[in-house]
């Protein structure tokens, strides 16, 4: 014998996951169309126009996306969220297959299905087109394929799973930390076999070879994906949060009522005896943490790991629920589900009228990120308006939320292609050098004052809703021209923060 698992027989997945799938991207394609674009989402749609194989802070999937989504009805909120109402769903489907896989009966599949399905984290992210999504998709796939290698002996799941991680790469790089996580874990743990396995590294190497453009991109611009990154680590984000709070915001990403749910998936991880081949997965997300923990990562970037955690779980909160008084039980987990579809989709669909949305947007903030974009350009127009009489102004913002909210919204009240320092924004290049007059959307005066002449306030940014966003309160400057040509200062307006 050489230590390789015996293919155990499968349970069938339960028709119950598909349901409960279908009920998720039922739910997300209905409240697709509320409120309005995430800046992130207008950001996605402007990339989408300059197709790259790469871009300071993302690879060109999402990008991709939302060009098709948007050239097959334009601006339909509905479609353009409709690759992520899918991924979401498809989690929920993998979740009850990793379930199965680590040898959980119909109901303890549910009980995996269920649990993420009312995830907060998931039905955020499934609500938005974003990379997140997607990300999460990936990790959910690769943590299938790699139990399924090693449950079943069946080394061409390795090739899959390569080609999963290097479509995932070519998204955001965050999956790299999930392959070094998973090898540390097997040099950790074991089976160490697979450090020698032919399988394991072509799967690698075409993940690698697949990745490779956006890496041959990141080096021609000098890597810009470090500063961001760096960026991001000092809390330089709007979802960035203290370092002592990266753990305990782990209880809150699914729901602090059946976080027992994964961490009796991570307990048995490490202690069940049937899964002694798969221990490297939890010395996986010890790893993990410990690496986001240490470099201030994002809250939600553990969260790719809990289809697999949840899946470890269900198994034993299963026989739980037929122990002791099992009625109780049993009504008291329902209870906790329900609770946490009730809280989930308050926070993440737009069930609320945008004005009561103070007390979520307390606890997710990216809503009040899709509210008011209409009216921010209608005020720019009106800026825009005022200026008229001499050469065409030329619009400068701050953000890429506001240059894709002008960017949409601004081509049907007559205003032009807006320009911006931030993120790709300034890679598609500055406005014609002359002496055009300036709207400058967001800049604090002292920023002005080096670049631009004769500014005043022409206006400051609102929303119907008083909803305090980003951009609420912000000015609207209206400036004479610019001290230097457009092609002298530009390099000065790069922000990767």
């Amino acid at each position: 014998m050489d230590g390789r698992s015996v293919a155990q027989p499968l349970q069938p997945l339960s028709r119950g996951v598909t349901a409960i799938a279908g009920l998720v991207f039922v739910a997300l394609v209905i409240g697709a169309g509320g409120y309005g674009p995430h800046r992130d989402e207008l950001y996605f749609l402007a990339a989408g126009e300059h197709l790259a194989w790469g871009y300071p802070d993302q690879g060109p999937v999402t990008p991709a996306l939302a060009a098709l989504m948007d050239a097959l009805a334009q601006g339909s909120l509905t479609l353009l969220r409709l690759p992520s109402a899918l991924a979401i769903a498809a989690i929920v489907v993998l979740t009850g297959l990793i379930a199965r896989e680590l040898g959980a009966v119909a109901r303890a599949q549910l009980i995996a299905a269920g649990t993420i399905a009312v995830g907060s984290v998931f039905l955020i992210t499934g609500h938005l087109l974003s990379t997140t999504t997607f990300d999460l998709l990936a990790w959910t796939a690769i943590t299938l394929l790699v139990i399924g290698a090693l449950r079943r002996g069946d080394d061409r799941l390795w090739i899959v799973a390569g080609v999963v991680l290097g479509l995932a790469l070519l998204n955001k790089p965050l999956p790299v930390f999930l392959a070094i996580g998973l090898l540390s874990g097997v040099a950790i743990a074991g089976p160490r076999r697979l450090l020698r396995s032919p399988w394991v590294w072509a799967g690698a190497g075409i993940a690698v070879l697949i990745w490779l453009p956006w890496l041959i991109w990141q080096a021609s611009e000098g890597w810009p994906q470090l500063e961001v990154a760096a960026g991001l680590s000092e809390g330089g984000s709007a979802s960035s949060e203290p370092r002592w709070a990266f753990l305990p915001f782990q209880l809150l990403l699914v729901s602090p009522v059946l976080a027992p749910v994964w961490l009796a998936g991570l307990w048995a991880l490490f202690r069940d005896p049937s899964f002694r081949e798969l221990r490297f997965l939890g010395w996986a997300w010890a790893l993990l943490a410990g690496i986001f923990l240490l470099t201030a990562g994002k809250p939600y970037y553990l969260a790719g790991t809990f289809p697999l955690l949840v899946g470890a779980g269900a198994p034993v909160v299963d026989r739980w629920l037929d122990r002791g008084r099992a009625q109780f039980r049993r009504v008291a987990f329902g209870a906790a589900l329900a609770l946490s579809a009730a809280v989930s989709g308050v926070l993440a669909l737009p069930i609320l009228p945008e004005e009561e949305l103070g007390p979520v947007i307390a606890a997710n903030e990216d809503v009040a990120e899709t509210v008011g974009w209409p009216g921010f350009t209608a005020r720019v127009a009106e800026v825009e308006a005022a200026a008229r009489g001499g050469p065409d102004a030329v619009i400068v913002t701050t953000n890429y939320g506001e240059a894709g909210a002008v960017d949409r919204y601004g081509p049907a009240l007559g205003l032009p292609t807006p320009y911006s320092g931030h993120m790709g924004y300034w890679e598609w290049g500055p406005p014609p050098d002359g002496q055009a007059p300036v709207i400058a959307v967001g800049f604090g005066r002292a920023e002005l004052e080096g670049w631009m002449r004769e500014c005043r306030v022409a206006a400051r940014v609102s929303n119907a809703a008083g909803i305090e966003n980003e951009e609420l309160g912000r000015p609207i400057w209206l400036c004479k021209g610019t001290v230097e040509p457009w092609s002298e200062i530009w390099p000065e307006f790069r922000s990767l923060g």
